[in-house]
């Protein structure tokens, strides 16, 4: 997702070089940016294909969703009978949107949407049957966002959505796990993980066995798919199962950030 803003840069660059007419990206105000998102939707004809993070103006695009998931009688005739209720929606977000509320799996019953969360970096953004995207700034900058019509631009937006998505965990997934690795047990295993404890310092402070607490931790970095007990405090904390402490190494503000 990281190729996504060089690609708009590039775009952007492109765009400069044209005449007005031919803009290839225009500037979403803030006010628009919920307006742009329900119209964009609104006129999906195959496929919507949405990236949220937990911040900014990504509530917008989900909250447009949301409204778009049961299709209206008009959209599935415009859509022609063989879409069954509209476009295909795939809904890829970071567990901290997850662990906010947004987006959950009631708001899409019975639709034809798919939820997946990945821990790596998102840019929110939102494409349409692969034709036209609306970009939405990254959280430091919240509020502006830019819509992307050129074919091309959008199409290559798809493909590096589409690999992230590979790499990605159901929404059901991401809950069943979330669940077996936020007892009060594996929260304090994770936390000692997260702060570089030995696990001789920890077995002890958890009043339990080298052996015991060897198997514990051996069954959260399986859970989590970490390779080390590094990793797997970082990933603790990119998944929201423990606060990212301000006072933490240098090296695992700048991994985790």
């Amino acid at each position: 997702m990281l190729q996504a803003r060089a690609l708009i840069e590039s775009t952007m660059s492109l765009h400069r070089t044209r005449p007005t007419r031919e803009a290839l990206v225009m500037r979403a105000e803030d006010a628009d940016v919920d307006e742009t998102a329900a119209r964009l939707i609104g006129l999906a004809r195959h496929s919507v294909s949405a990236s949220l993070f937990a911040d900014g103006n990504v509530s917008a695009v989900f909250e447009a969703l949301a409204a778009h998931a049961t299709p209206s009688r008009e959209r599935t005739e415009r859509s022609g009978a063989g879409a069954r209720g509209g476009p295909t929606v795939r809904l890829l977000c970071t567990p901290q949107a997850v662990s906010n509320g947004m987006p959950s799996a009631a708001d899409f019953r019975g639709t034809r949407c798919e939820i997946r969360v990945t821990e790596g970096e998102l840019r929110g953004m939102l494409i349409v049957d692969s034709r036209v995207a609306l970009i939405l700034a990254c959280p430091e900058r919240a509020g502006h966002a830019a819509v992307v019509k050129d074919t091309a631009s959008a199409r290559a937006l798809d493909l590096l959505f589409a690999g992230s998505w590979a790499n990605a965990r159901s929404l059901a997934e991401h809950q069943r796990m979330s669940a077996r690795l936020r007892t009060e047990s594996a929260r304090r295993i994770l936390e000692r993980l997260r702060e570089g404890r030995t696990d001789d310092v920890a077995a002890r402070e958890l009043q339990v066995s080298l052996r015991t607490y060897r198997r514990h931790v051996a069954e959260i970095m399986r859970e989590l798919g970490a390779n080390s007990r590094f990793q797997a405090g970082v990933r603790a904390v990119e998944m929201g199962l423990l606060p990212q402490r301000t006072d933490a190494p240098l090296l695992q503000r700048i991994t985790t950030s």
